[in-house]
């Protein structure tokens, strides 16, 4: 029996060492090929060597909302900030149960108007629309029944006059020059259906007219750790990803579409809890499938700044929902793995999110299992345990502080030096605790996961910290 046991845990140590060795090595990968990205990027930009900003593409910014009262304002005000020309805004309220509606007709001085729409879209119907032209790009405003996000975006996308649709979350706000960056891909390549801008944290960040006058960490823990979670995520594997055409996640807060490419394969899907990453993987079968060249690009400078959740039970729920989301898209297109017919797609990108993010939560769980039953039948060996998850430790905080230093470096901010110790005391509790966390909890998300599909998951709110000039945003 003994000799048995030895067996087991000598195939599971060689298992977690060639999973260690797998995801360590394409974390440095990955963030080396990002900040390299970046530096590129901002020496481009000092040089001038960009893109003439007298180019412009006709984008409708689309913004689904459900019970967001206390952000609504400030993130259309924000919109309407954007150093940009031709765009609209178009706010879909969800059914709301408090008065996000009311608070954003009374701000901008919105008229009702009887604007037939037409559902290429499945959704719920329009039960009003609002209106205003006071400013420098037209406001609508919807207010529908309750569907789920999915439902109010594709109402968006059926009430969008433009070629082009960004979505944005209502609890996040852009920075004034994102969508001149956002849409760069477009004009370089008349071949991009879809890009992914960066997304950020704005915890501890106060913003004028979209640009960030002062910056600093979180005063909350859990949001500060979000901060180095976001930028190792952001800069590692979006950026190498884009390398390829391998892209297939568009953050549900920041993206940019082509809108009859996104018609043409239905729309979000309403029966999905991660309607975001679903409709970028579902592109990518109906190109591939269809022999269309495309590409999914992912613009690095485009910053979109959004509430990180300062509870540990809304962080929680977003977690939980996140992973329910991949867990749906990957299941539904898993013809995908393994097919010669999609490239890099299938044995690179769709690989490493089944390997390293959907099933990583039961493989670490079972590690730490493990441990605790080799500890229990002494089979142990406690010092080399520990040196090997403290190496671990380490070498992810190394990377993640890289990675974390070289966004905050090349988009100009600066951090207090109080800051930076922050940010590198809280790397070794994210990594080291945090992460085992929400292990868990991404592990029983599935759980009852199929019973109110179409909740939002509403987290608590706090006002975001935008000011505005003023008479800047009128006509």
């Amino acid at each position: 029996m003994r000799d048995i046991i030895q067996i087991f845990f000598n195939f599971v140590g060689i298992f977690f060492v060639l999973y260690m060795v797998g995801y360590a090595t394409f974390l440095f990968f990955s963030v080396t090929v990002g900040s390299s990205a970046l530096y590129g990027a901002k020496r481009r930009n000092t040089l001038k060597n960009e893109l003439l900003n007298d180019y412009y593409i006709p984008i409708s910014i689309i913004v689904p909302a459900h019970n967001e009262s206390v952000t609504i304002e400030a993130t259309v005000r924000s919109l309407l900030a954007l150093d940009y020309k031709l765009y609209e805004i178009i706010v879909v309220d969800d059914g709301s149960d408090d008065d996000t509606a009311q608070v954003l007709k009374n701000a901008l001085n919105m008229v009702h108007v009887n604007r037939p729409i037409q559902r290429k879209l499945k959704c719920e119907i329009a039960e009003a629309v609002f209106e205003t032209r006071a400013f420098k790009v037209p406001v609508t405003l919807i207010q529908k029944r309750n569907g789920g996000k999915a439902d109010a975006l594709n109402m968006g996308i059926n009430a969008a006059q433009y070629p082009y649709f960004l979505c944005i979350d209502a609890d996040s706000v852009l920075q004034y020059d994102s969508l001149e960056k956002i849409v760069r891909p477009i004009l370089e390549d008349d071949n991009v259906i879809a890009v992914g801008g960066a997304v950020r944290p704005c915890n501890g960040a106060e913003i004028t007219d979209g640009r960030v006058v002062q910056y600093h960490m979180p005063n909350k823990i859990l949001a500060c750790m979000q901060v180095l979670e976001y930028d190792r995520s952001f800069l590692a594997a979006r950026i190498l990803f884009d390398k390829y055409n391998g892209s297939i996640i568009i953050s549900g807060a920041f993206g940019l579409f082509k809108k009859s490419m996104v018609v043409a394969v239905g729309g979000y899907d309403t029966s999905t809890v991660g309607e975001d990453m679903e409709l970028v993987v579902k592109l990518h079968v109906f190109c591939r499938e269809h022999g269309i060249p495309y590409r999914i690009r992912y613009a690095t400078d485009a910053i979109c700044w959004t509430q990180a959740p300062e509870k540990l039970s809304d962080l929680c729920k977003q977690r939980r929902r996140w992973h329910i989301g991949l867990f749906e898209s990957m299941t539904r297109h898993k013809n995908i793995l393994a097919n010669p017919k999609y490239g890099l797609v299938s044995f690179v990108s769709y690989f490493y999110f089944l390997l390293y993010e959907l099933l990583s939560p039961y493989i670490e769980v079972f590690g730490v299992l493990t441990m605790i039953f080799a500890s229990m039948v002494d089979f142990l060996n406690v010092p080399f345990m520990l040196l090997y998850l403290a190496i671990y430790v380490v070498y992810s905080a190394i990377l993640s502080l890289t990675a974390f230093f070289a966004r905050i470096h090349t988009i100009d901010l600066k951090l207090a030096f109080t800051d930076a110790l922050k940010a590198i005391g809280l790397c070794i509790l994210e990594v080291s605790c945090l992460r085992f966390v929400l292990a868990w909890v991404r592990m029983t998300a599935l759980i009852g996961y199929r019973k109110k599909k179409a909740a939002w998951g509403q987290i608590e709110r706090k006002q975001i910290n935008f000011n505005s000039s003023g008479p800047t945003d009128m006509k």
